[in-house]
């Protein structure tokens, strides 16, 4: 009985330990590519659930005629390393990593990728630079 208890508390405590903490709760907005603005940019947004589930959404609005497009999708548990992100509405697939402050366009790796897109327009003399934004509440 007590070799019985003993595995399951240890079953528990793997399953409990492995979901990564997520760095918080509730929702986020981002414009990872800085230089891209305009018309029919898209809103960017990830809203993370209480029960760890992240979600990520656009809205966009198209200045012509007022249309709204819209999706928001459940990409799963909050991963550290990359998480997956595909719109089905543009069929747009993309990966991501994010922490508190700040979410960064990856590979499906993890590594953050850099391009001359992702260039604020204050730097716009840069070049290659990271794909990064900041969360905004």
């Amino acid at each position: 009985m007590r070799a019985i208890f003993t595995t399951l508390l240890i079953c528990f405590s793997i399953v409990v330990f492995s979901q990564a903490k997520t760095p918080f709760i509730g929702k986020r907005h981002f414009n990872i590519e800085q230089g891209a603005s305009g018309s029919g940019t898209p809103a960017y947004y990830l809203d993370i659930r209480k029960n760890g589930n992240v979600h990520f959404g656009f809205l966009q609005i198209n200045q012509a005629d007022g249309k709204e497009t819209k999706e928001e999708i459940n990409a799963g548990k909050y991963n550290p390393e990359a998480m997956r992100v595909h719109f089905k509405t543009y069929n747009e697939t993309f990966y991501v990593k994010f922490n508190k402050e700040k979410i960064y366009l990856t590979d499906e790796k993890g590594n953050i990728k850099k391009s001359d897109d992702c260039c604020p327009i204050s730097e716009m003399a840069e070049m290659n630079c990271n794909c990064q934004s900041i969360l905004y509440k």
